[in-house]
């Protein structure tokens, strides 16, 4: 399979990305807003794939007719250069559930939809509709995404949100919603889908959040206790990254020693193991997509390196066992761990999942390589 993504650079897009790379390694080509202004190589592009997956579209403008409008341009452009490229496309078209509401973002997201079908019906392609509701997740654009997004980052940053108008409303993270995506990317047939996602009211999802901060703030990890919860808890801890680390313990020393608390964790699973690791030689080299991860250096000199998965920009800590500190893995972000002085490095590391051989949510990518693609 042949992939694009329209919308490939965006919230939606980037998840899509990263779960198409580390479950089916396929690098599909990511089309941004400037390549529909260039409908002869927009058309030679769509050329060159079998699949196309449509997550371009306006969420929020200036006025409402760019909102509705928005949504139906960038269809009809994809449209006419699916009709030029010849070939019989899959389009998975990333709608919304709105779609089926008389408001413009409703109306645009129907209208595009139309577009597209019409196009694949002449040339025998074929349409995966999938109607989705409120995404969020890890790097969402806050007052633009998700009010989820809105919330973690006010929170990050020290503010108090507020809730106005509170209503019950349905959440799907992206990575589950890019997972329904790439299946209905494989079934290459007209189809249509509605992921339920979970309800909630948006003040319950407002003291969730502060209950994470509450105790994410002093290095401990909250009760998590479904999968939902974990996904919440890794959007939120994606906009603490890379400011809140790394975090230093308390430690109380005595003539004994020293004495300090490396994990606790207030429910569920978890694992912890410790490895040495001989001067020059590295560990990791890999991302997970929904596993937490905790880095706990006790003795010796460590460089912790970070890359965002499909970005070129690497954040790099380096920890030392006579300052006690740890840094906590993003997801979806590539790390490893050097041992850069010259003792022996001694580590402790934590997942909050215990290790499945079958399913162990490690993907190799190195951190440090030529041709990484900048989103």
């Amino acid at each position: 399979m042949k992939v694009a993504v329209t919308g490939g650079h965006g919230f939606l897009g980037w998840h899509t990305a990263v779960r198409l790379r580390a479950l089916y390694d396929i690098e599909p080509v990511l089309l941004r807003r400037e390549d529909f202004a260039d409908p002869s190589g927009l058309s030679t592009a769509l050329s060159q794939v079998d699949t196309v997956i449509h997550l371009a579209g306006v969420n929020r403008a200036g006025t409402d007719d760019e909102v509705e409008s928005g949504n139906m341009q960038i269809a009809e452009v994809l449209a006419e250069a699916l009709t030029e490229a010849g070939g019989r496309h899959h389009v998975v078209y990333g709608n919304s559930i709105q779609s089926e509401l008389d408001n413009p973002y409703g109306r645009g997201k129907a209208r595009a939809g139309e577009a597209l079908k019409s196009a694949l019906m002449t040339t025998g392609g074929s349409v995966a509709n999938v109607l989705l509701p409120n995404l969020f997740g890890e790097h969402g654009q806050p007052y633009y995404n998700s009010f989820v997004a809105t919330f973690c980052h006010e929170i990050a940053h020290g503010r108090k949100p507020e809730v106005t108008g509170d209503k019950e409303v349905r959440l799907l993270h992206a990575q589950r919603a890019a997972d329904l995506l790439i299946e209905s990317s494989l079934r290459r047939e007209n189809h249509q889908r509605t992921p339920e996602g979970d309800s909630f009211q948006v003040s319950e999802i407002l003291i969730r959040l502060i209950d994470f901060d509450d105790a994410y703030g002093q290095g401990q990890i909250p009760a998590l206790t479904d999968p939902f919860t974990i996904d919440l808890f890794n959007t939120f801890r994606s906009y603490l990254f890379p400011q809140h680390f790394p975090f230093r313990p308390n430690v109380n020393a005595d003539e004994r020693g020293e004495l300090f608390e490396t994990v606790r964790m207030h429910g569920g699973t978890g694992q912890t193991f410790v490895s040495s690791t001989v001067p020059g030689a590295v560990r990791g080299e890999h991302y997970h997509l929904n596993k937490i991860e905790r880095f706990f250096v006790l003795k010796g000199t460590a460089e912790i390196a970070l890359r965002r998965v499909l970005d070129d920009e690497i954040l790099r800590f380096r920890i030392t066992g006579d300052e006690h500190g740890f840094v906590d893995m993003p997801t979806m972000w590539t790390h490893k761990i050097s041992n850069v002085g010259e003792d022996e490095l001694l580590t402790m590391f934590w997942t909050d999942q215990l290790l499945d051989p079958a399913a162990p949510d490690t993907y190799r990518e190195h951190v440090e390589s030529e041709g990484n693609r900048g989103l």
